[in-house]
């Protein structure tokens, strides 16, 4: 008699199409949130910030990583990056602050690492997967909702790098291109 196993279809994978939160041109949500460093940090004023929400389980997370550190390099003292995991450690145990402080250490994270436990920063923002990408300019509006760039989890597939793209213009003063297209990742694993 042969088995069968079952087969488990993940549903998680998505396309971030306009959430109800921040619109281009909103101000940065204020938020206070506990660190990786074991400080608690919160939007930074007068400086441009770009707001990544993480993950540390997920599969688009792990494939743009390395890029998204690339990028807190590259920018480093021009824009502060912050990252944000908000996904529910109850329904993904991997998501605590332990299995946050690993990721960071292991991807030689540079930038900030908050963990959103009651996730309504998350809500506030109006981030609905993981990478989820928001570039606010110097005066705390929203200039860059979108994906990282074209590559997905294949950073060999990487022709067009939105967000630096976004982030360049920003800084030159110069209108941000669009369209800005949407981040594609694992849904927010809400309470």
């Amino acid at each position: 008699m042969k088995r069968f196993l079952p087969v488990l279809f993940f549903t998680s994978a998505l396309v971030a199409e306009a959430p109800a939160g921040l619109k281009l041109g909103d101000p940065c949500p204020s938020f206070s949130l506990p660190g990786t460093d074991g400080k608690v940090h919160g939007p930074v004023s007068s400086k441009p910030l770009m707001v990544v929400f993480l993950s540390t389980e997920c599969p688009f997370v792990r494939g743009t990583q390395g890029r998204i550190q690339a990028y807190a390099a590259k920018y480093a003292g021009r824009v502060a990056v912050i990252g944000i995991d908000a996904d529910d450690i109850y329904d993904h145990g991997k998501e605590s602050m332990a299995a946050m402080q690993a990721q960071a250490k292991q991807q030689g994270f540079t930038f900030t690492y908050l963990k959103d436990e009651p996730q309504t920063t998350a809500r506030a923002f109006g981030a609905v997967c993981t990478p989820d990408f928001f570039l606010f300019n110097a005066s705390g509006k929203l200039v860059y909702r979108g994906r990282l760039d074209d590559g997905g989890v294949d950073p060999s597939k990487v022709k067009t790098r939105d967000l630096e793209v976004a982030t360049e213009a920003m800084l030159g003063g110069k209108p941000i291109p669009s369209p800005q297209h949407p981040s594609r990742g694992c849904a927010i694993s809400w309470k």
